[in-house]
């Protein structure tokens, strides 16, 4: 297998960052709503058949492009859920079209940013180098910017515009940070080119000056924080995803999330790489705990069902952050296995709350009711994705949770306890919303079952398999990965 992706005329990695680059002009240009959609699937599935030819490629790096086990497992995440996310969006967008609420021209704009988001966060996932890795988050999130004040709504140009700004000071403060590694590491390994490759500062880590790499570190940490969506950073997260269109608020939470905290990541090696530095895994704990926790009493104050979904983001990325903070074998395992399935069950909830939102009419919580009654169908998706988002048996968030609780009791016991306390708490929150949402009093006409519900399954049928069951080849994946960030 390795040998025929070797003789592909174009690299897989190459093929991941052309692709979403060539969709861009294309989907521009096009008027044609049902034309634009049907390519903006197009191109996704062939860029997610990309990602997973490069499982078979070989490992390589050069000062721009790094392709190793931990890109690679984010790489075939985000093509997946890029892709599958274009099949929903191609049903959802049409209907906020037909009902007025989208012209022909904001969509044609849509499907091309949409790309644009897709092929920036590749560049930053497969990039070896920091200013590129830089690069790739900024486009991104600009696309998104653009994409969540596309309604036009006063509520959404306020929201892209808050989104703008603190995105733009968090970004900001990661390219001081990057700055100040390029200065770090430049001293030891020349200037050039050569001293901005991840691999090379890696290597190098522990010949680094120890107080300025603290120092870059912690602005690292607060810009591309803000991007995690980690309290206090997290502002313009809840804001975005109330007023920007869903399949957005599902790419968000389960991608770009993910693309900062890997980016983070990268960072935390170098940092861990010399013992004379700061102690990162203590900040990433307390920052993960302190993110868990508030999310987790939050939730019990919204009254918008994206607005509700978006502090779950934050709560369950301060679960992932405090298991990467943790380390060792079985807390990185863990980290990864709740990126995963986060990343697949709650762009899979943010499927049913678009279509929920569209049938009802509304995202007020207390007009929605009576799904059950109504759209059996998508109440059973949505319920389903609230119990696997919750924690419970026996869907994969559990799995990795209890592999993280289980580890954690054994290090840290306190700091267990108040990381139970935020989890229990945000269970309750979730499971009295599903229950109003699902046997409340019913109204509305019912819809029919319509095919974009099966992203939705999809998704929810993977967390499931995950929680029963894990190949051995992607645990030993994950193994792989877990020893990398040590």
């Amino acid at each position: 297998m390795q040998d025929l992706v070797a003789a592909l005329p174009l690299a897989p990695v190459t093929l991941v960052l052309l692709l979403p680059a060539l969709a861009v002009p294309v989907l521009a240009g096009l008027s044609n709503y049902r034309v634009s959609a049907g390519l903006n699937m197009l191109f996704s599935g062939l860029t997610f058949v990309a990602g997973l030819l490069m499982l078979a490629a070989p490992r390589s790096r050069s000062d721009f492009i790094i392709v190793d086990d931990f890109n690679i497992f984010l790489v075939v995440l985000t093509t997946f859920i890029g892709f599958s996310t274009s099949v929903y969006s191609a049903s959802y967008i049409g209907h906020e079209l037909e009902t007025g609420r989208l012209t022909p021209t904001f969509l044609r704009f849509y499907h091309a940013m949409y790309q644009a988001m897709m092929g920036a966060m590749n560049v930053a996932l497969v990039s070896n180098n920091i200013g590129l890795m830089w690069v790739g988050l900024e486009v991104a999130t600009l696309a998104t910017v653009m994409m969540v004040g596309i309604y036009r709504t006063p509520e959404a140009i306020e929201a892209a515009w808050k989104y703008f700004i603190l995105g733009s000071v968090g970004i900001g403060l990661a390219f001081f940070g990057t700055i100040l590694i390029y200065m770090v590491s430049s001293n030891v390994i020349g200037g050039g080119i050569p001293a901005m490759a991840w691999d090379e500062i890696v290597r190098h880590a522990d010949r680094l000056d120890p107080k300025l790499l603290s120092l870059a570190f912690v602005f690292l940490l607060v810009g591309y924080g803000t991007k995690v969506g980690l309290a206090p950073f997290h502002a313009w997260l809840p804001d975005a995803h109330a007023e920007g269109p869903t399949p957005i608020s599902a790419v968000l939470s389960g991608l770009l999330l993910n693309v900062a905290l890997y980016a983070l990541l990268r960072f935390k090696m170098v940092v861990a790489g010399n013992p004379a530095a700061i102690n990162v895994g203590a900040i990433l704990m307390t920052l993960g705990l302190i993110s868990l926790l508030f999310a987790a009493f939050m939730l019990y104050g919204r009254r918008d069902i994206k607005r509700l979904f978006a502090y779950s983001s934050i709560e369950h990325m301060g679960i992932a952050t405090f298991a990467f903070g943790l380390g060792g074998p079985l807390a990185n395992f863990a980290g990864l296995l709740h990126m995963t399935m986060h990343s697949l069950v709650k762009s899979a909830i943010f499927f049913a709350v678009g279509h929920v939102a569209q049938a009802k009419g509304t995202q007020r919580l207390a007009d929605i009711s009576g799904l059950s009654t109504t759209h059996p169908l998508l109440a059973v998706g949505f319920a389903l994705g609230v119990i696997a988002i919750v924690g419970l048996p026996p869907f994969g968030v559990f799995m990795s949770e209890f592999l993280l609780v289980s580890t954690a009791f054994a290090r840290q016991p306190i700091l267990t306890v108040l990381l139970v306390a935020g989890i229990i708490l945000a269970l309750g929150a979730l499971l009295l919303r599903l229950q109003q949402a699902i046997f409340g009093e019913p109204h509305g006409k019912a819809d029919p079952v319509k095919a974009s519900y099966l992203p939705l399954f999809v998704h929810l049928l993977l967390a499931l398999v995950a929680g029963l069951w894990l190949p051995d080849a992607l645990v030993r994946w994950f193994r792989s990965v877990a020893a990398l960030l040590g």
